[in-house]
């Protein structure tokens, strides 16, 4: 039986199945690898309640790992802690820009008195004179967001 490192290091490489440019380790929903005798559980954090991508993740994991010669998998889903966007690495947030995804963004100075609201930069130009359309974009995790400088429309993954 392999380690759970080297576990870890196998299905830490996995796509986001909607957003192939990051991993499942790279969005922080990969939580834990726990080996016992010849089989492994392995937990994973939905991104959301009813997030519909989980069941491909599982069974992505499980067929990662039967390449891999293991076939006694558990994959585990844990609701507490709650994911937050605040778990997706640095280096995930940069290639989501360069895919065309706002990345999240910790809220900035927001006072609502002030009216002053999260600026979201548009990921193709870069400016800030940007616009939400519906708060649900291509997945619910994300918003749709158009930029009124280049005029193009772009994902936004929501800061939660």
């Amino acid at each position: 039986m392999l380690s759970r490192d080297e576990i870890y290091s196998i299905i830490s490489v996995i796509p986001d199945p909607e957003i192939p440019v990051i991993t499942i380790a790279d969005l922080g929903i990969l939580r834990g690898v726990e080996v016992t005798g010849n089989s492994c559980t392995i937990t994973i954090t939905p991104t959301y309640s009813g997030c519909p991508a989980m069941k491909v993740i599982e069974d992505d994991i499980k067929s990662c790992l039967l390449e891999n010669g293991i076939s006694d998998v558990n994959v585990k889903l844990v609701y507490s802690p709650a994911w937050t966007t605040d778990w997706i690495n640095p280096a995930a947030k940069e290639r989501l820009n360069a895919y065309g995804i706002a990345p999240p963004k910790p809220l900035i100075e927001i006072d609502l008195l002030a009216g002053k609201t999260e600026v979201i930069v548009c990921p193709l130009c870069g400016s800030k004179n940007t616009v939400e359309i519906a708060h649900h974009a291509s997945t619910a995790c994300k918003a749709l967001f158009k930029c009124l400088d280049c005029r193009e429309p772009f994902d936004h993954f929501k800061s939660h």
